[in-house]
């Protein structure tokens, strides 16, 4: 059941997602959502004016909301959707080259049903595997102001509540994103450690939810971002690393990888 704040109101997530009762209700409202005027203008006008290799493209141009099955054991939260990714196919991680070195790797390790991605609605799934991010919007300059980051929470924080009883492990892709995740599983009742655990490559943390003693382990890895892989601070196979540790820990089976090419 959705709240009375309109789409257009700085209230809007923060009344609507808690009544939410599926993720496709989230995924809608999500898509709807205006509540951040920067955020509005942006993606609008990159999607009016277009990059000259996607001129015939018609954007989505609206919130992207997250990707893959409701009974995921496993999520994977990034940053926000690119301006001429996200922003322009409808789909989280897809049109742009953090989306192709991401599905790539999880087709690698048996988790997507193909290693690139193109648009919403291409016939890409996903095994056990929910993808989404802490800001819907694409920002200026890839970067989300907190205020924008705070308007967006309740997005997140609905989304992992539905999750939550099928949930084992979250791969945090980036700085960002940990920084953006913490209090959203604190708020949520989850106990973290104490001081709150820094964000590092490879690093993990495993928390338990005092009431029912559910226990969920979180994965921290390098986003994969043009610069962070052309710089190769982030390799293909470091990113496989990360998600194959993720998926283990979530008890997803393990699968042949498929085709994995040199690091």
């Amino acid at each position: 059941m959705r709240g009375e704040a309109g789409p257009q109101a700085h209230d809007f997530p923060a009344v609507t997602a808690p009544g939410l009762e599926s993720l496709g209700e989230l995924d809608a409202a999500v898509a709807e959502c205006r509540a951040c005027p920067r955020l509005v203008a942006w993606r609008e006008e990159v999607a009016r004016v277009k990059r000259r290799a996607f001129r015939d493209w018609e954007y989505w141009a609206r919130p992207v909301p997250g990707f893959g099955p409701a009974d995921a054991p496993l999520a994977i939260v990034g940053l926000a959707p690119a301006a001429h990714g996200g922003n322009r196919t409808g789909r989280i991680f897809t049109g742009d080259p953090s989306g192709d070195a991401l599905y790539s790797a999880l087709y690698d390790l048996g988790l997507a049903s193909r290693p690139t991605a193109t648009r919403r609605g291409d016939g890409l799934e996903l095994y056990g595997v929910r993808i989404t991010v802490p800001v819907h919007c694409a920002p200026p300059a890839n970067r989300p102001t907190g205020a924008e980051r705070d308007t967006c929470r309740p997005w997140l924080a609905r989304e992992l509540d539905l999750l939550r009883p099928d949930l084992r492990a979250i791969v945090v892709l980036g700085a960002f994103a940990w920084q953006a995740l913490l209090p959203v599983l604190a708020d949520a009742g989850w106990q973290l450690p104490r001081p709150r655990p820094v964000f590092g490559h490879g690093a993990e943390v495993l928390i338990t939810d005092p009431g029912t003693r559910h226990e969920l382990c979180l994965v921290a890895g390098y986003h994969p971002s043009r610069r962070n892989m052309s710089t190769r601070t982030l390799t293909p196979a470091m990113l496989r690393d990360v998600l194959r540790r993720g998926a283990d820990l979530a008890g997803l089976p393990r699968r042949p990888a498929a085709g994995t090419g040199p690091a």
